[in-house]
């Protein structure tokens, strides 16, 4: 009786929490239909190509069609991923996938039909933080739900600037409960299927490889050898999916061609606030002294965010950055990361290490896009809930990279949108983190597995959630930084330097990133 009455009220509250959870995602698809009418990037009409492109032709010419100067520059997955979508489309508004007219096409129907597949895309997301948190308490499992599901900066990058950052996020974060339950062979299939669906989170492919080779092929050699085999042909097989096609038309050269076009640059248009901003600047502060003092600085002829790779370099002073370069640094950001895993490969850590993955990328990679921080900051959330420090950080870097991404919607008609977005998330954060941490006690797990809390000690902290006086200044920084772009420079300076107050943004912006990579990294380099 006893027995049967504890796995009723599991049941139970397993409902109760899946129907909780079910309400977070409800909320947030309405106030993303909402948002259905505002500002749209030129990704909607990308993707929008994409449908055509999957849709009229062969998968022969998917990578070889220039109809539009939209091309086709994902993998393979992403791209079916496309075709399915291009029979709904068809459905609802031929137009939509036509090759010709349907170019720019913006009719009610390619508006919400497109958004609409990006809400019920979050269902992979919703599934993902799902896996990773049913095993927490119910205090724990609804602020990693504000964290993921209500994330402004998925709001802003997805549902207003428009893409499928939750559906891919989804898949890393279902990669990632498999490899806390221990089940390394579904978090290796998932993350392969991740890659095929977007190649630009294979940052954290040395961290999974590492990793899955120390806990996954353990045993002696001959075990070792055999599982190492059985992973590395599950890897071959989903990578054989997704290319082997292309290999067999002979087309594998263009599809690298267009998923690495390596022409485009260091930077983007708008510089994401990483390393190569501080870089950037320090290489034109120095050719403003050195002409000053007389020195012949020739002005470069290329630019950091376009030309090809080669043909001059953008800076005047300092070293020319190769993408060879920018990937050593990568790597060498990621060793000490590395090291750990190989020494101690320990499942409860693998949220952390691959989240530090995605911030090393985004601090030192080749063109990193101010979108790609969400690749860093929704993992991190998972893990803010584990000690008051962890909450700490995970505060200030989700409001320093949702601040990062304002310049994407540059409209005025969306600027209450943002800000509002960003108001609520941080009374949000305050609250939640008030709540769990009221007498700055946390609770130290141990490593018992798959978000499993055993609690073994209750350590205290004086203040409750009370963050430091250099991250309070830092935030106060934010406000003074926002008023002076958004108000005082056009008011005071009219057009002059138009371009201050985006770059402003950027630099204050990857300080504050910056600051996150080096905690992060101490984090992991003092962990047991």
């Amino acid at each position: 009786m006893g027995k049967q009455k504890l796995s009723s009220k599991g049941v139970q509250n397993s409902g109760c929490t899946k129907a909780t959870l079910w309400w977070f995602y409800l909320v947030a698809a309405c106030i993303k239909v909402l948002l259905f009418p505002s500002y749209r990037s030129t990704d909607f009409e990308v993707h929008r190509n994409w449908l055509a492109v999957t849709h009229s032709l062969p998968l022969s010419q998917w990578y070889f069609d220039e109809t539009s100067p939209w091309t086709l520059d994902y993998p393979p997955f992403f791209a079916h991923f496309e075709h399915f979508l291009s029979m709904f489309a068809h459905l609802i508004d031929p137009k939509i996938v036509h090759l010709q007219e349907g170019l720019n096409y913006s009719a009610n129907t390619v508006v919400y039909f497109q958004r609409g597949t990006v809400i019920l895309s979050d269902l992979c997301l919703l599934y993902g933080v799902y896996r990773l948190t049913r095993n927490l308490d119910s205090r724990k499992q609804k602020l990693i739900w504000l964290s993921a599901i209500w994330s402004p900066m998925l709001f802003i990058v997805d549902h207003v600037h428009f893409q499928y950052n939750g559906f891919l996020i989804g898949i890393l974060l279902i990669s990632l409960s498999y490899l806390e339950e221990g089940r390394d062979l579904l978090g290796g299939f998932f993350f392969a299927v991740l890659l095929c669906l977007k190649h630009l989170f294979a940052v954290a492919a040395p961290v999974y490889f590492v990793y899955l080779l120390r806990h996954y092929c353990r045993g002696g050699i001959g075990r070792g050898f055999t599982r190492l085999l059985i992973m590395g042909g599950m890897v071959a097989a989903v990578f054989a999916a997704a290319f082997g096609p292309f290999f067999h038309l002979g087309q594998i050269q263009q599809v690298i061609q267009r998923l690495f076009p390596f022409g485009r640059g260091l930077c983007h248009a708008y510089w994401a606030p990483n390393f190569w901003v501080f870089y950037i600047m320090s290489d034109k502060g120095l050719a403003f002294i050195l002409r000053r003092l007389g020195f012949n600085v020739q002005t470069p002829t290329a630019t950091f965010t376009a030309g090809l790779v080669g043909d001059s370099s953008p800076f005047s002073v300092l070293p020319q950055v190769t993408p060879l370069v920018t990937f050593m640094m990568v790597l060498l950001a990621l060793s000490p990361c590395l090291l750990k895993a190989w020494k101690d490969p320990k499942p409860q850590m693998i949220s952390r290490w691959v989240a530090y993955a995605y911030t090393c990328g985004f601090l030192f990679g080749w063109h990193v896009h101010e979108k790609a921080s969400l690749h860093f900051v929704i993992p991190l959330a998972i893990v803010a809930v584990q000690t008051l420090e962890d909450a700490k950080h995970y505060f200030l870097l989700s409001i320093v990279s949702c601040y990062s991404l304002f310049p994407l919607l540059f409209e005025a008609q969306e600027y209450p949108i943002k800000v509002l977005l960003l108001l609520l998330h941080s009374i949000l954060m305050w609250s939640g983190f008030s709540a769990q941490f009221p007498d700055g006690a946390e609770t130290a797990r141990a490593p018992t597995g798959h978000h499993t809390e055993k609690k073994v000690d209750q350590r205290k902290s004086n203040g409750g959630f009370v963050i430091g006086w250099i991250e309070r200044m830092y935030l106060i920084g934010l406000v003074i930084v926002e008023i002076w772009g958004q108000f005082l420079h056009p008011l005071l300076l009219g057009d002059k330097l138009a371009f201050a107050p985006l770059m402003l943004i950027s630099i204050y912006c990857a300080l504050g990133i910056m600051y996150s990579w080096i905690w992060q990294l101490t984090f992991i380099a003092k962990s047991p």
